[in-house]
């Protein structure tokens, strides 16, 4: 990435911290579906995750990052946070609500600061991969330097078939 318009508001906050990040581009491929952009870059899906935003009857916003190949267990993620339960939230309130658009969400840089929960994998891992604040961006940063940008805590929070 050479251009600095293909910088987004995610790498900047990074090097504003003098953390290091691999970024990565498949805005011209089109891609979407997290195991499909994985498969892209040409990175095991365990090590690629999404973030997903949700509220809970209390109306406090949760953000949950699991591995792109799973599906978040709600109840778990209820549990993780001491809620009684939890929904995503609307796709039309995810702009407002973080200045992410669907599949550009990122847990780095949104609007306001919500607690974090991070599927407990990720610790098995020196570096991850998760969105780049835009559709078409992705960044790797050590799960350390995750630590120093956003308060995680960590959870089983998958679905188990």
């Amino acid at each position: 990435m050479s251009k600095k318009d293909d910088k987004t508001n995610v790498m900047r906050l990074l090097e504003q911290k003098k953390i290091a990040y691999k970024p990565y581009c498949y805005k011209e491929l089109e891609l979407t579906n997290g195991a499909e952009i994985a498969k892209a870059l040409g990175e095991d899906p365990r090590l690629v995750f999404k973030t997903l935003v949700t509220v809970s009857k209390s109306k406090q916003n949760y953000v949950f990052v699991i591995p792109v190949e799973e599906e978040l267990d709600l109840k778990a993620a209820a549990k993780a946070v001491g809620e009684k339960s939890i929904a995503m939230i609307p796709q039309k309130e995810l702009l407002p609500l973080t200045g992410y658009v669907h599949g550009g969400c990122s847990p780095i840089g949104m609007k306001k600061t919500f607690p974090t929960v991070i599927h407990e994998t990720a610790q098995e891992y020196e570096t991850i991969l998760f969105s780049g604040g835009k559709v078409g961006y992705q960044v790797e940063v050590a799960l350390s330097d995750l630590e120093k940008m956003v308060r995680l805590q960590y959870a089983d929070i998958i679905v188990h078939e």
